[in-house]
């Protein structure tokens, strides 16, 4: 959490922006938190704690993480802006059941590999990429089944 904190903390200054109490405890909330969670999400864990931090804050604040390099807003194909921690974080790739909008992460070298060779192939410098499969999980397909 340090590191999420200092990497906040210069960005807000370079800024000329504060480093507030409500700023720092969505960032806790949010590291805390299970991956790609909404703004809704977080917000109604945080009220559930006891916080009186608005939804307009903690959108301000996720945008504020995305803007630090500490997070991402992705969509995912179900109308949801969701965030997603990115800094420290191995990259990932993502499986997105359209049933019961699971999100699976995983990794595989196989699949990086072909992108390097493609882009290579195309005399292409790959900065970075976004990776997602849309279709039904093993869960929903058993129930399907049935």
């Amino acid at each position: 959490m340090m590191k999420e904190e200092e990497l906040l903390k210069s960005h807000i200054s370079k800024h000329n922006l504060k480093v507030t109490k409500e700023r720092s405890l969505v960032l806790r909330v949010f590291l805390d938190s299970e991956p790609h969670i909404t703004a809704e999400e977080l917000y109604r864990k945080m009220k559930n704690d006891g916080s009186s931090i608005g939804l307009a804050t903690i959108y301000r604040t996720l945008n504020l993480f995305c803007e630090s390099g500490l997070a991402e807003q992705r969509q995912f194909g179900d109308g949801q802006a969701r965030y997603e921690l990115v800094y420290n974080v191995k990259h990932h790739d993502h499986l997105i059941c359209k049933q019961c909008s699971r999100i699976i992460e995983f990794e595989n070298q196989e699949i990086e590999a072909l992108q390097e060779k493609v882009a290579k192939k195309n005399n292409f410098k790959i900065f970075s990429h976004k990776l997602e499969l849309y279709g039904i999980c093993g869960n929903c397909s058993e129930k399907n089944d049935q």
